[in-house]
């Protein structure tokens, strides 16, 4: 039996606990932070220790953890998530209030940052995905619930993941005025592999696609031969020397 979300007359919301953060300390001048979002079942520090091995010495890492909860697509079953996710298909419904919960998570994140430092946000598989909602939130200046999205994001970054919402994003792009310039100004990489058994390959290309239709002009897609649901040296090399050339930061340290 489903019960209803609205008891006397006002909404409850779904209980949503973050885990620990991790922060990575720029080596060098620091010129821009990122908010780093790891893939389903994952935890922060995973990300956060590969994230300081990268030549990037001016870039503040934000390595958050997903709140446990339980997901359709494990049969309830819970894990760390930054949404729900009964199946991965185009037609499968998007957890709006979970994607809106930890993108206002990501924006809470990078709220306390200087007003000099460039902002950005990007993840691996479900924190790419969380990465372009992210994305798709900042062009229409609101999330899907209708509050305010505070954050100037100057970068975004998906490996081995998903664009959501993507069949609705044009024409709400299309009745907000300020999201065009916005759109032309955010800088998106996006890299899936074509051995991807997890997160087929068909839907990076497509969420490039539907991104780009959308107005975000500024998209580069990486496709990697033989690669799966993982990253190699050479796909973070691409992050790097593409996050040096959009930041516009002083260098890197070898």
């Amino acid at each position: 039996m489903k019960t209803s979300p609205k008891l006397s007359g006002r909404t409850v919301k779904r209980a949503c606990e973050f885990g620990r953060t991790y922060v990575v300390r720029p080596k060098g001048k620091h010129q821009a932070t990122v908010v780093w979002l790891h893939g389903l079942g994952d935890n922060g520090s995973s990300w956060s220790q590969l994230l300081e091995t990268l030549p990037l010495p001016n870039i503040k890492w934000i390595c958050p953890t997903a709140p446990t909860q339980p997901i359709s697509i494990f049969g309830g079953f819970p894990s760390t998530a930054w949404f729900d996710v009964g199946e991965l298909s185009e037609d499968a419904p998007d957890d709006l209030e979970g994607l809106d919960a930890s993108a206002a998570h990501v924006a809470n994140l990078l709220s306390t940052e200087p007003a000099d430092i460039k902002l950005g946000v990007g993840g691996f598989s479900m924190g790419a995905a969380t990465a372009l909602y992210s994305a798709t939130c900042f062009a229409l200046g609101k999330y899907e619930n209708g509050n305010l999205y505070p954050s100037n994001l100057s970068a975004v970054v998906g490996l081995s993941g998903w664009l959501p919402c993507a069949k609705t994003l044009g024409n709400k792009l299309e009745r907000v005025e300020e999201a065009a310039r916005r759109i032309a100004s955010l800088p998106i990489l996006l890299c899936h592999g074509r051995g991807d058994d997890v997160v087929p390959f068909k839907f990076g290309e497509k969420s490039s696609k539907a991104l780009t239709s959308a107005g975000f002009r500024d998209l580069m897609f990486k496709a990697y031969n033989g690669l799966g649901h993982y990253t190699i040296p050479e796909e973070m090399d691409e992050v790097c020397s593409w996050l040096t050339s959009k930041l516009a930061l002083e260098g890197c340290s070898s």
